[in-house]
C-alpha cells in the first residue's frame, strides 16, 4: 500500500498514514478479508481527502499503464 501511494507523489509520511488508516478501517468494519476492488476504494477515498492531485495521479497511472478504468470499476 505504501509504495502504491508513494507512486502518486505523496510523501512517505502520508503514504504510511493512509496505509494505517486503511488497515484501521478494514479492522473497524469487522472484515477478515477484502477484495482488491474494496481495498483500492478505501485507499483512493483516503488519498482523495489528502490531495486531489495524488488521487488523479493514481487514476491516470491505472489508465495509462494498467489499462484499467479504476473509477468506473469502483462504481460497480
Amino acid at each position: 500500500m505504501v509504495v502504491s501511494v508513494l507512486k502518486t507523489g505523496a510523501p512517505v509520511n502520508v503514504a504510511r498514514k493512509i496505509a494505517y488508516m486503511t488497515v484501521g478501517k478494514i479492522y473497524m468494519d469487522g472484515k477478515d478479508k477484502v477484495t482488491a476492488r474494496e481495498l483500492t476504494g478505501i485507499i483512493l477515498g483516503f488519498l482523495k481527502k489528502e490531495n486531489e492531485e495524488w488521487y488523479k495521479n493514481w487514476i491516470i497511472y491505472d489508465r495509462a499503464v494498467k489499462k484499467r478504468e479504476t473509477e468506473k470499476e469502483l462504481q460497480k
